[in-house]
């Protein structure tokens, strides 16, 4: 099949090394967030927060979470342009969507004498919630989504990524305590070009399971 879209996602790769020479322009940069922002959500809930790490002392600061595991990806800190950090909320509350609701009001989604009725949308935030009051497993859900439309927007763009699970989300939560503010951070993205010699990853061939294997047509 030969199409853009296509073409791009079949470009991109897991980049397994960067060059530390080059760095993301502040033009792609800007798409890339105003796509990450507009990213898809259960009941429009955007329970999240995106954490860029690139300045020397943000990078130093990650490069500490690395002290105890994942050490296989340290080198990401220094040698991608930027590292994301994706945090999901796990207590979403009313409070939390009233914020949306009221966004809506402000961007003429919602008229104002609707905005009680809006909050009927809550009831599925409230069918995953617990007796706790916890909604990680929902919110986090929502957060895959927009590590896959963050994905998607870099191999439009050109730009290599490695999204990382390995790392070490105690300490994470803890150097970061302050931006995370009680936010939860399980996944992180490292972003820029691939090393052209010694990113093995890029060498290789696409290879995913068949469309037979993966699609049902009824």
């Amino acid at each position: 099949m030969t199409h853009p879209i296509i073409d791009d996602l079949t470009w991109r790769h897991t980049t397994k090394k960067y060059d530390a020479s080059r760095k993301v322009s502040q033009e792609d940069l800007d798409v890339l967030y105003e796509a990450m922002r507009l990213s898809a959500s259960s009941i429009n809930s955007q329970p999240w927060k995106f954490i860029t790490i690139e300045s020397d002392a943000a990078k130093a600061r990650m490069n500490n979470t690395f002290a105890n595991k994942h050490q296989y990806n340290q080198p990401h800190v220094f040698d991608s342009s930027q590292i994301i950090l994706f945090a999901y909320n796990p207590h979403y509350t009313r409070d939390d969507y009233a914020e949306v609701v009221d966004k809506g009001i402000e961007d003429k989604r919602i008229k104002p004498e609707d905005r009680e009725g809006a909050f009927g949308g809550f009831a599925f935030a409230e069918f995953n919630t617990d007796e706790n009051g916890y909604t990680g497993h929902w919110t986090k859900a929502q957060l895959y989504l927009a590590i896959g439309n963050t994905l998607h927007t870099l191999a439009r763009l050109k730009i290599d990524a490695t999204p990382l699970e390995g790392i070490d989300i105690d300490l994470i939560a803890e150097e970061f305590k302050e931006e995370l503010a009680g936010y939860q951070c399980d996944v992180a993205m490292a972003i820029g070009y691939h090393h052209p010699e010694d990113d093995f990853n890029a060498k290789l061939p696409k290879s995913r399971l068949s469309a037979e294997k993966v699609f049902v047509h009824l």
